[in-house]
C-alpha cells in the first residue's frame, strides 16, 4: 500500500523544513553549541511543522555523526532507526487519548530508565493542551527537573490552554503559517517529481485553501491527483468546493445594485446545487474580505489572477468602507448562526436582506435629534431606548410607561396623529434604527420589507418571501417591532405583513371587521383582512 504524500514528503533534514527558518536556525545552533534544553514547547497552527521539527530534534541529539553541524545526518544507524519508526528512545504520546493523571504518572515512572539505543530519551507529547489539569500538575516537577538523559518536546495548536506553570518550564517556539508563495514553490517541486500535471492557477488555489498548512496543501494535491493526472483549475474548484466563486461574484453584484430578487435567486441556485450554506457564507466573507483589503489600498498582498483583480477593483470602488464592513459582518454571522439550522438558507437570506440599503453599519448609524426645546437630545433618546427594552417577562404597562423617543425632524409630524403613508415614511428610518439598537437581525428583516400602506393606526409591510414575513411575525421579533412602532408614532400601531401581491384594505371597517374575534385574529394570530373587491356574494373568488 502506497503512503500518503504528506508522509513521503515529510522533511528528513533541517534544510527541507520550509517557512520556519527562525526556529530551524535556533535549534541547529543549540545542537552545534551543545546547549539543547531539557523541555521545549512547539506551538502554532496545524500542518506547519511542529511534530516534524520535534522528530528532527530527536534525531539530531541522537545522531552518531561526529560533526555536529551535520546532525541529523540521516545516514547513521540511529537516524535510520528514527526514520523507520523503530528507535526505542523516541516516544510519541498522543495527549488527546492519554489525558489522565495516571497516564502521566506512568510516563514519569519510566523516564528514570537509561536510554536503550541513543544518548537521550525523547518524549514528544502531541496536542499537549488536551491533558487534564491534574495531569499537568503531575507533569510539572518532571518538566522542571527531568533526568539528564530525557528531553521533553510538547506540541500544541492551542497554546492559550497551556497552564502558565508549564509554559515557564519550557523553551517556547512559535511556528508561523507558511506563506502562499512558499507553499506554491514546494508543491511545484512535489508535482514535478511525482510527475503530476497541474495548472499554475490550480496550484495557487490549493495553496490559498491550505491557509498556511503545508500538510493540508500536500494532502489536497494527493487527493486531486487521484482524480486526474492532469489537474485543471476547474477540477480543483469542483473537488475543493470552490466552484461557486462565480456565484459569489454575482451575489456581490446583486448587493451593489440592490437587486434583492436576483440575490435570493443566486443563493437558492447555489444551495439547490448542493452547496453547504455555511461554506457558501464563508466563501462570501472571504471574497468580501479581499474587497475590503483592496478598498484599504493593500490589494498588492492578495494572490489574484489579473482578471479577478480587475473585477474586484471595480467592485471595491462601488462600496463605502463602512458599508462593506456591515455586509461582511452580516454574512459572517450567517456562517455561525446555529439558530438557522431549521432552514438551511435562512442565515444567507437574512444576511442579504441586511446588506440591502445599508450605507453604514447599524451600530454607528445614529441620527442626531433636532436642537429644539421640545425635543430630547440624542443621548437621552438612546438612554430611553435602553431603559425601555422589551422582554418576555416585562409587562405591557411597563413599556407604555417608558420615556418617549425624540420626534422626527419633520415639524409636521405630531405623535399620535392618524397616519398617512407620507407621515409613516417620514419616521420609518427612525423605527428601523430603534429596532436595530436592540436586535440587528430583526432590523435586517424589517429593512427587507417595504412600507406600502399606512392609515389610521395601521402600517402595512410587504415582503418578497413568506420566509421573511414569518421571521418578523415571530413572537419576540413582532413584540420588539410593535413596541418601537408604538413609541416612535406615539400610539398603538397595528402591524400587518403581506407577501408579494397580497393586499389589505385600510378603509372603514365593515360590521364583520369590527368584531372582537377579527380584531383578536389581526393583533394576535397574524390574521389579515383582504380587499373587499375579491369578495362576491359572501364567497372568495
Amino acid at each position: 500500500m502506497s503512503q500518503a504524500f504528506y508522509r513521503v514528503w515529510r522533511p528528513a533534514v533541517w534544510d527541507e523544513v520550509v517557512g520556519q527558518d527562525h526556529i530551524v536556525q535556533t535549534l541547529r545552533n543549540a545542537i552545534i553549541t551543545d546547549r539543547v534544553a531539557h523541555a521545549y514547547l512547539f506551538a502554532g497552527p496545524k500542518g506547519t511543522g511542529k511534530t516534524t521539527s520535534a522528530r528532527l530534534l530527536a534525531k539530531a541529539v541522537n545522531c552518531l555523526d561526529e560533526k555536529k553541524e551535520n546532525q541529523p545526518c540521516n545516514q547513521c544507524e540511529n537516524c535510520v532507526a528514527v526514520n523507520e519508526g523503530r528507535f526505542l528512545d523516541l516516544m510519541e504520546i498522543d495527549a488527546a487519548s492519554n489525558t489522565s493523571v495516571d497516564d502521566v504518572r506512568d510516563l514519569r515512572d519510566k523516564i528514570n530508565f537509561a536510554p536503550s539505543q541513543g544518548k537521550f530519551k525523547v518524549y514528544i507529547i502531541d496536542e499537549v493542551h488536551m491533558l487534564s489539569t491534574s495531569a499537568f500538575n503531575a507533569l510539572l516537577k518532571t518538566l522542571e527537573e527531568p533526568p539528564s538523559h530525557v528531553i521533553f518536546i510538547l506540541c500544541t495548536t492551542e497554546i492559550h490552554k497551556i497552564p502558565a506553570t508549564v509554559l515557564s518550564r519550557c523553551q517556547r517556539h512559535e511556528f508561523r503559517r507558511i506563506p502562499v508563495p512558499v507553499i506554491i514553490e514546494k508543491l511545484g517541486e512535489l508535482t514535478k517529481k511525482e510527475k503530476i500535471k497541474i495548472e499554475p492557477d490550480a496550484l495557487s488555489l490549493i495553496a490559498r485553501q491550505a491557509t498556511g498548512s503545508m500538510r493540508d496543501a500536500i494532502s489536497l494535491v494527493d487527493q486531486l491527483s487521484s482524480m486526474s493526472r492532469k489537474v485543471t483549475l476547474e477540477i480543483a474548484q469542483e473537488v475543493l468546493g470552490t466552484a461557486t466563486s462565480q456565484s459569489v461574484i454575482e451575489l456581490v453584484d446583486a448587493i451593489l445594485t440592490e437587486n434583492s430578487g436576483l440575490g435570493l435567486e443566486i443563493i437558492h441556485k447555489a444551495l439547490d446545487g448542493g452547496t453547504d450554506p455555511r461554506q457558501y457564507s464563508r466563501q462570501v466573507v472571504d471574497y468580501l474580505r479581499d474587497l475590503l483589503v483592496i478598498r484599504m489600498q493593500a490589494g498588492q498582498y492578495l494572490e489574484l489572477t489579473p482578471e479577478m483583480r480587475e473585477k474586484m477593483n471595480q467592485q471595491s470602488l462601488q462600496f463605502e468602507t463602512a458599508q462593506l464592513v456591515s455586509v461582511i459582518t452580516a454574512f459572517s454571522e450567517a456562517s455561525t448562526d446555529l439558530k438557522a439550522n431549521w432552514h438551511p438558507g435562512l442565515g444567507l437570506e437574512l444576511a442579504l436582506a441586511s446588506s440591502m440599503n445599508q450605507p453604514m453599519p447599524a451600530a454607528t448609524q445614529v441620527e442626531e435629534a433636532p436642537r429644539t426645546r421640545n425635543h430630547a437630545p440624542k443621548q437621552v433618546f438612546e438612554k430611553n431606548l435602553r431603559a425601555s427594552e422589551p422582554n418576555q417577562t416585562g409587562s405591557a404597562n411597563k413599556m407604555e410607561g417608558a420615556a418617549q423617543p425624540a420626534a422626527d425632524e419633520d415639524p409636521s409630524f405630531v405623535p399620535g396623529t392618524p397616519l398617512t403613508l407620507e407621515l409613516a415614511k417620514s419616521q420609518w428610518e427612525r423605527v428601523k434604527r430603534a429596532v436595530g439598537s436592540r436586535n440587528r437581525m430583526t432590523a435586517a428583516v424589517v429593512n427587507s420589507g417595504k412600507l406600502v400602506k399606512a392609515g389610521g393606526d395601521t402600517i402595512v409591510l410587504n415582503f418578497e418571501s413568506e420566509l421573511l414575513r414569518e421571521r418578523v411575525m415571530e413572537e419576540k421579533a413582532n413584540k420588539l417591532v410593535s413596541f418601537m412602532l408604538n413609541k416612535v408614532y406615539g400610539q398603538e400601531i397595528n402591524l400587518v405583513c403581506t407577501v408579494g401581491d397580497q393586499k389589505v384594505n385600510l378603509g372603514e371597517k365593515s360590521d364583520h371587521e369590527s368584531s372582537d374575534l377579527v380584531d383578536f385574529a389581526i393583533n394576535n394570530l397574524n390574521g389579515q383582512l383582504l380587499e373587499e373587491d375579491i369578495f362576491e356574494d359572501g364567497k372568495v373568488e
